[in-house]
């Protein structure tokens, strides 16, 4: 008997200890998407991660970019930032394959590791919700290939950059930097 009651007083006390509890998902990330590889994945699990946001195409001017941001991915990641990119077939038809095409060509041609999403629209009426939301929050809607969105830890704060910014851009990186500095 004194055995039990011990072993209640020890769970009592683990019980109530304070847990290392996973962030609250901010609205933002409140989204399930598939990835490009057709798997279904929940943007809460970047909760209290510095998210960036682009939309990706294949057959673009800006391609290249694609290289920036996986520096970017790497050199920042184990601080806290993550990259999610999104195909998009909106701007020119910059981005006619298919998602196992496309996921083929970024492995391949940039060596893209960080997370990519299935195909979407990013603009009009149809856009992906996730697109929506960062349009509404920001004001911006992307005008072209490699729109980049760029949100806090806590989802509060959104910023938009038009594609034109590269990923090293200083002005974005010290964006990145500061929204890295301010720990969940």
């Amino acid at each position: 008997m004194n055995n039990i009651l011990i072993a209640m007083a020890i769970m009592s006390i683990i019980y109530s200890l304070p847990s290392a509890a996973a962030p609250t998902c901010p609205a933002i990330l409140d989204h399930r998407v598939n990835t490009l590889l057709e798997q279904p994945a929940d943007l809460c699990s970047y909760a209290g991660k510095v998210v960036m946001v682009v939309n990706t195409a294949s057959y673009c001017g800006n391609t290249h970019q694609y290289a920036g941001l996986e520096a970017l991915y790497h050199k920042e990641k184990a601080n806290g930032l993550v990259i999610l990119g999104f195909p998009s077939n909106d701007f020119g038809s910059q981005e006619p394959g298919s998602n196992k095409e496309i996921a083929k060509f970024c492995r391949l041609t940039y060596g893209v590791e960080f997370p990519m999403f299935e195909k979407t629209e990013v603009t009009a009426s149809s856009a992906n919700p996730l697109f929506k939301q960062l349009i509404a929050a920001t004001g911006h809607a992307p005008q072209w290939n490699f729109h980049k969105y760029l949100i806090s830890r806590d989802g509060k704060t959104i910023l938009s950059f038009e594609n034109t910014v590269d990923p090293a851009d200083p002005v974005l990186v010290k964006q990145i930097q500061q929204m890295l500095a301010q720990k969940p």
